[in-house]
């Protein structure tokens, strides 16, 4: 089995290499290879020249040629997947990738189609933000609310899905909100998503944090037009059943 690691990239160039180094020696499990997919989405700091410079095993370097949002990079990444699951790692330290196996246990104990890695299981949430934790919360509440579902954490960056199921949806979001939209979808699909505790270091706008309240709203703005139906769920690739 193969695990595709998408890695979005924007002025991250304090961290980018450590993230890479960290998914290299990420131990995924018995049976596990891996992939990694870094997009870089027109980074302006140094970000692509360290990429360029760096020589990274099993890794596929993808430059935009203009700033497509972190939605618009994922939908890139996705067209060059060739795991057989796929997952999204933010290229900050909020996540370390040695925690992906967790979610790959879950892959192999229920023979899951979607695991998301949430910040709010089996014990306190540490948010450098009040004002997040509570935008969090009220977004898992309306996903629930709307869509049936006992989610604890939507608003995750960690989220993996079969590779099959992720290139049937039609995700058409650009920005943070393709996060959110990715799991309309999938529960619309008739798809059951698990969750797993992950542990979560944030950081403050000073370390270069990037998503804001404007992005809650968007987010927000998402999950009630899923609900009703604004666009299609399924891309031309067609509807993907679960194994």
């Amino acid at each position: 089995m193969k695990l595709s690691i998408i890695v979005c990239t924007y002025n991250e160039c304090r961290t980018i290499n450590t993230v890479l180094e960290r998914i290299q020696d990420a131990e995924l499990g018995v049976g596990w290879t891996k992939e990694v997919l870094v997009v870089d989405n027109c980074s302006n700091d140094g970000t692509r020249e360290l990429l360029l410079e760096g020589s990274w095993p099993e890794t596929k370097i993808i430059l935009n040629r203009r700033n497509l949002g972190k939605g618009g990079s994922i939908k890139v990444a996705i067209n060059h997947v060739s795991g057989d699951y796929a997952v999204i790692q933010d290229a900050d330290l909020e996540y370390h990738p040695n925690q992906l196996a967790r979610l790959l246990r879950k892959v192999e104990s229920e023979n899951a189609v979607a695991v998301l890695g949430s910040r709010l299981m089996g014990g306190q949430a540490r948010y450098k933000y009040f004002h997040a934790y509570l935008g969090v919360r009220l977004l898992t509440m309306m996903t629930n609310l709307l869509y049936g579902s006992c989610l604890t954490d939507v608003g995750t960056a960690i989220k993996l899905v079969r590779s099959d199921v992720l290139k049937s949806l039609n995700l058409v979001c650009h920005g943070f909100d393709l996060d959110f939209e990715l799991v309309d979808k999938l529960l619309l699909a008739g798809h059951n998503i698990h969750d797993v505790g992950l542990d979560y270091i944030p950081r403050t706008y000073a370390d270069g944090k990037k998503i804001t309240t404007l992005d809650g709203l968007r987010a927000l703005r998402t999950i009630l037009l899923d609900r009703i139906g604004h666009s299609k769920v399924f891309s031309g690739a067609g509807r993907t059943g679960d194994a």
